[in-house]
């Protein structure tokens, strides 16, 4: 049985392996792809079974001086880039579900004092906002009109939300986000949520796709709680950098 679904894998390779591939071996490819929007000229994926891939721009392939003669490694790629004046945004990690997760959460009855929310929780939602910080709902980025939105409560007061958008077009991955009070925290509403809102996920024929920065543990330590395994490190061309970008 593969790890992850064939939707996964699939998403994956038609980001970084659709194009002109100039490099290749057991570790390491590089593509070049002329139809990537600016935002994302430049990508690199670490999986955790050792694959590297890079995709760029042709005009980020010359700003980097590669052609398919060349001998190439993660290392010395990393090395162009900082020769080069290239800023990357600065990594997340990626988790999602295993297949073998997946197919037990699917058979999970999930119960408590949670719930699916809908515009009639407004009111709910907005007491909720108020509750947290500015860089708590940021970081979050949970929204009462996003395509799903699940709830946890308290004594009738919502202290756990979380949320889910469909990532790229055509793809049948949903990015989630949670965010739970912090004088809540610690108490397991996050992992119920989360699970909840993949379930409903899996019925719609979605993957669930959970993102969080390399250093903050929490949220890394809530992803494993939560049943999702880490599939890889995913970074992008950072929107400050002006390395062959459209003048």
């Amino acid at each position: 049985m593969p790890l992850f679904s064939q939707t996964i894998t699939d998403y994956w390779k038609s980001q970084f392996l659709y194009g002109d591939i100039i490099y290749n071996d057991e570790n390491f490819t590089i593509t070049i792809n002329p139809d990537l929007s600016e935002d994302s000229r430049l990508m690199t994926l670490e999986t955790t079974d050792g694959q590297f891939w890079a995709v760029l721009t042709p005009e980020m392939a010359d700003k980097l001086a590669l052609s398919k003669e060349q001998k190439l490694t993660g290392h010395v790629f990393h090395r162009k880039l900082v020769e080069a004046g290239v800023m990357l945004h600065g990594a997340d990690y990626i988790f999602y579900f295993s297949v073998a997760e997946k197919n037990v959460l699917q058979q999970e009855s999930l119960e408590g004092t949670l719930r699916q929310l809908t515009e009639q929780d407004d009111a709910v939602f907005s007491e909720f906002e108020s509750s947290a910080s500015e860089q708590d709902l940021d970081d979050a980025y949970v929204e009462l009109n996003h395509w799903a939105v699940y709830g946890s409560f308290e004594h009738d007061r919502l202290v756990c939300a979380a949320s889910m958008y469909p990532w790229k077009e055509g793809a049948q991955i949903a990015d989630l986000g949670v965010l739970t009070l912090r004088s809540f925290r610690g108490k397991g509403h996050a992992r119920k949520v989360v699970r909840s809102i993949s379930k409903y996920a899996f019925e719609q024929g979605y993957e669930t796709q959970y993102r969080c920065q390399l250093d903050n543990e929490a949220s890394t330590f809530l992803a494993k709680a939560a049943g999702l395994t880490l599939f890889g490190k995913w970074d992008v061309i950072s929107p400050d950098c002006t390395v062959g970008k459209s003048q």
